[in-house]
C-alpha cells in the first residue's frame, strides 16, 4: 500500500494546462496564482498529486514545450514566488506536485542554443544535433519532424544542419555530449531542492539520436503504423528505430534515478511515444533503477472495445515484467476521451463507466483537467486555432487546441475562467458552460461527483491501488479482471456499451457498494444495464 514515500505506485495525478485551469489576473491567459486558488477544488476530488505542464520561460511557439530558462517561470503565468507560493498550498492540501520536464530539446532562444549556433568551434558548439549536409546539399538523413517536414533546418552560420524532431525553434540537444547531460541534471536538481515532489518526462525516449545518423526504414505495407501522430502525418509512415528509443538512453534514465534517489519519495513518469510502445515502458521503467513509471499512447488513440483494451493489458502483463504503468485516457495532445471514445455514447453514463475503469487498472493514473465534468473536445474554428501542428496538417487534423480549451468553472460567458473582458487565449465553447463545475457541484448523479465517489472507493480498496491483475473472461462484450492484494480480491466487470449484457460469474462473490453503478446478481449470473460496472467481493 501506499505510504508518503510511495505515493506515486498507484497515485492519481491531476493534470493541470496552465494557460487553460484558472485566469487570476484578467489577461485571459491561466496563471499559477489561478492554479493556487483552486488547489482546494483539485484536493477535494480525491487525488493525490498534480502533474503541471510547463510554466517556464518561452517564447511560447508550442506553448512552453520550448524552454529558452529552464529554471524561470514566464511572466505570463506569474514569478517563481508564485510557483513556491503554490507549491506551498498544495503541500498543506496533502496533494503532491509534478512538474514537466522538456529536455529533449529546447528553444531556438535559450543561450546554449543562441551560442551554438555562431560557429563550429565555441564551448557549446557540440550541445546540439549539427550535421553537414549531404554533398547536393539535401539533409543529412530521412528523419521528419512530427510537425512536418524535415527534421533538419539548414544554418547559414555553421554550413550545418540542425535536428529538431518538433517546430524548427525546437533544436534538439545533443545526448550523447556528458556536459549536456549534467546540465540536464543540475536543472532538475534545482527544482527538487525547492520541494517538488517529481517530474513528468517529456518525450522521455527522444533523448539520443543514432551517431551514425542512419535512414528510418518505411513501415511495410499492411503493417500498422503505432506512434501517437495522425495517419494523415508522413512521420507515421517510418518505422523510427534510429532518431528515437536508442539504447543510450537506458544509461541516462540511471543517473537521473540516482539524482532522484537523493531526494526520497520523488517520481518519474515518462512519456513514450514509440513504435513498441508497452516494450518501451517496460524497458524504461523494470528493474527499480531507471523511471518509475511512463505512459503511452494505447489507451489515448481510437479503439476502445473491451477486445482492444483487453489486448492492451494483456501484452503490457507479457513485456512489463516489475515494470509499472501510469494510465491515462486524455492529456493535452490528444481529443478528449468523451469524444475519441464516447462519440454516439450517452455522454453522462459512458465517461463514468470509462473512468471507472481507468481508477480499476492495475498502475497508476493521469486524470486531465476537465476530464472529471466529461468534457467532450472543443470545436475551435480555424481563425482561432493556435496549435502549430493543427496549422500544418489543417483540415485532416485540426490540432490540439480542442481538449486545451478554457476549464469551465461557472456557467457565465467566459466560464469564469477570466475575471477580465478579454478574450481568452481559446474560446470558451457554449456546450462546455452546462458542465461547470459549479454546475454538477449541484447534481447529486453527476459526472464531477461519479469521480469524486468512484475515487472514495478505489481509496477504500487498497487492491484497486496497487494490487495484482488478472484478466477473466466475461464474455467478447464485456471487460473483467481481479485485483488481488493486501488480503482483498475483488472482481470488477465494464459495461462499456449501449446495451444491457450478462455474463456468468467466473466464482461466486459479495456485490460490493459505494462506487455509484448498479448491476443485478441472480444465482451466478451478472446483468449489467449500459454503461455500468461491478465490483464484487471473491474469496481470498
Amino acid at each position: 500500500m501506499q505510504d508518503n514515500l510511495t505515493w506515486w505506485r498507484g497515485g492519481v495525478i491531476y493534470q493541470i494546462y496552465p494557460r487553460s485551469f484558472m485566469d487570476a489576473n484578467g489577461d485571459g491567459i491561466g496563471d499559477l496564482k489561478g492554479i493556487t486558488d483552486k488547489l482546494d477544488y483539485v484536493a477535494s476530488l480525491g487525488v493525490d498529486g498534480i502533474w503541471l505542464s510547463p510554466f517556464f520561460t518561452s517564447p511560447m511557439l508550442d506553448f512552453g514545450y520550448d524552454v529558452s530558462d529552464y529554471r524561470d517561470v514566464d511572466p505570463m503565468f506569474g514569478t517563481l514566488g508564485d510557483f513556491k507560493a503554490l507549491l506551498a498550498r498544495a503541500h498543506e492540501l496533502g496533494l503532491k506536485v509534478m512538474i514537466d520536464q522538456v529536455i529533449s530539446h529546447s528553444s531556438d532562444q535559450h543561450p546554449w542554443f543562441q551560442e551554438s549556433r555562431q560557429n563550429r568551434t565555441n564551448p557549446k558548439a557540440d550541445w546540439y544535433v549539427w550535421a553537414d549536409p549531404k554533398p547536393d546539399g539535401t539533409p543529412p538523413n530521412n528523419w521528419l519532424s512530427i510537425f512536418g517536414g524535415p527534421a533538419w533546418t539548414f544554418d547559414s552560420r555553421r554550413r550545418q544542419y540542425y535536428l529538431h524532431n518538433f517546430l524548427t525553434s525546437q533544436p534538439d540537444l545533443n545526448f550523447h555530449n556528458p556536459e549536456v547531460r549534467q546540465a540536464n541534471l543540475d536543472n532538475m536538481r534545482f527544482w527538487l531542492e525547492l520541494g517538488v515532489d517529481g517530474f513528468r518526462l517529456d518525450t522521455v525516449n527522444f533523448y539520443f539520436h543514432d551517431a551514425e545518423l542512419r535512414d528510418n526504414p518505411p513501415v511495410p505495407a499492411g503493417e500498422a503504423k503505432t506512434l501517437g501522430a495522425p495517419d494523415s502525418n508522413p512521420y507515421t509512415w517510418q518505422r523510427h528505430v534510429y532518431d528515437l528509443s536508442r539504447p543510450e538512453n537506458l544509461d541516462f534514465l540511471k543517473d537521473l534515478r540516482a539524482l532522484m534517489d537523493e531526494f526520497p519519495g520523488t517520481t518519474t513518469v515518462g512519456e513514450i511515444g514509440d513504435d513498441n510502445p508497452l516494450q518501451r515502458m517496460a524497458e524504461y521503467t523494470a528493474g527499480g533503477d531507471k523511471l518509475h513509471m511512463a505512459y503511452t499512447f494505447d489507451l489515448l488513440n481510437d479503439p476502445h472495445s473491451p477486445a482492444y483494451i483487453r489486448e492492451v493489458i494483456e501484452r503490457f502483463q507479457r513485456l512489463a515484467g516489475d515494470a509499472w504503468p501510469c494510465w491515462a485516457l486524455s492529456n493535452h495532445d490528444v481529443v478528449r476521451s468523451a469524444t475519441r471514445w464516447g462519440q454516439g455514447e450517452d455522454p453522462v453514463a459512458y465517461p463514468k463507466v470509462a473512468l471507472a475503469l481507468l481508477f480499476s487498472l492495475r498502475g497508476s493514473v493521469c486524470l486531465y483537467q476537465g476530464e472529471e465534468l466529461g468534457l467532450p473536445e472543443a470545436e475551435v474554428p480555424f481563425e482561432r486555432i493556435q496549435d502549430p501542428y493543427g496549422k500544418v496538417l489543417w483540415p485532416e487534423f485540426k490540432g490540439r487546441d480542442g481538449c486545451r480549451t478554457p476549464m469551465p468553472w461557472t456557467d457565465s460567458a467566459q466560464g469564469g475562467f477570466t475575471a477580465g473582458d478579454v478574450e481568452p487565449w481559446l474560446p470558451v465553447v457554449p456546450r462546455h458552460l452546462p458542465l461547470a463545475v459549479e454546475c454538477q457541484e449541484k447534481a447529486q448523479e453527476s459526472i464531477l461527483n461519479a469521480t469524486r465517489q468512484m475515487l472514495a472507493f478505489r481509496r477504500a480498496h487498497p487492491a484497486l491501488v496497487d494490487g495484482a491483475l488478472e484478466l477473466v473472461d466475461v464474455g467478447d462484450d464485456l471487460l473483467g479482471f481481479i485485483r488481488e492484494g493486501h488480503g482483498e480480491r475483488l472482481l470488477c466487470v465494464f459495461n462499456l456499451g449501449a446495451e444491457s449484457l450478462s455474463t456468468t460469474l467466473p466464482q461466486p462473490g459479495i456485490p460490493l457498494q459505494g462506487h455509484g453503478f448498479a448491476s443485478r446478481l441472480d444465482n451466478d449470473t451478472l446483468t449489467l444495464a449500459p454503461y455500468q460496472a461491478a465490483y464484487l467481493q471473491l474469496d481470498t
